[in-house]
């Protein structure tokens, strides 16, 4: 960080440099945040279960960019998401919280094998997966103190498993475009 500065009015003003890392992610989170914010608006038969829109932006961060910028990415997105559809520190922003973290745990020890066998869709699947136990869990020792909540588990696992497959086939079709950069550098410079 840079020393604060003083501005015409005898503030202190703190400049804190941005890197082009720190914008991209910027971009990244924002559009994690506009798909959740769809997400939840798209209307469902049982609470909980919502397609994950946003968790297309993650898987592309992670191939990307790497597991640190996509759990950069879903952390703001939750907070920012909570903050503004008014959730921020009610059941639901734990809920997803717990969901967040359990599937980026997953994510982490999931980007580690093979790539020939492990690709988008399948990596998908396992954070669907994870973001479903964890929600289940933290319901059952916080919300619903019962063995009940267990019996949702398979039509949740079902969510999952459709939800997934379909979020990481749509995030492998935009894998499978090079970026603008990549293209632009690809292309033979004309004279």
């Amino acid at each position: 960080m840079t020393p604060s500065a003083t501005d015409a009015g005898c503030r202190r003003v703190l400049r804190i440099p941005l890197s082009a890392e720190d914008h991209r992610i910027a971009r990244l989170a924002a559009a994690a945040i506009g798909l959740s914010l769809i997400d939840a608006a798209i209307p469902t038969p049982l609470p909980g279960v919502k397609p994950g829109l946003a968790n297309i932006v993650t898987l592309i961060v992670l191939a990307r960019c790497g597991w640190r910028a996509a759990a950069w990415v879903t952390g703001l997105r939750v907070l920012a998401g909570s903050l503004l559809l008014g959730q921020f520190l009610a059941p639901g922003f734990f809920l997803s919280a717990t969901g967040a973290l359990f599937s980026l745990l997953a994510l982490g020890a999931a980007r580690h094998l093979p790539g020939r066998w492990f690709g988008p869709v399948s990596l998908s699947v396992i954070a669907a997966f994870a973001h479903m136990a964890g929600q289940i869990l933290l319901a059952r020792a916080w919300l619903i103190p019962h063995d009940g909540v267990f019996l949702l588990a398979p039509l949740f696992a079902c969510a999952a498993l459709f939800f997934g497959t379909v979020n990481g086939l749509i995030a492998a079709r935009f894998l499978s475009t090079p970026l603008a950069a990549e293209a632009a550098a690809a292309e033979p410079a004309h004279v």
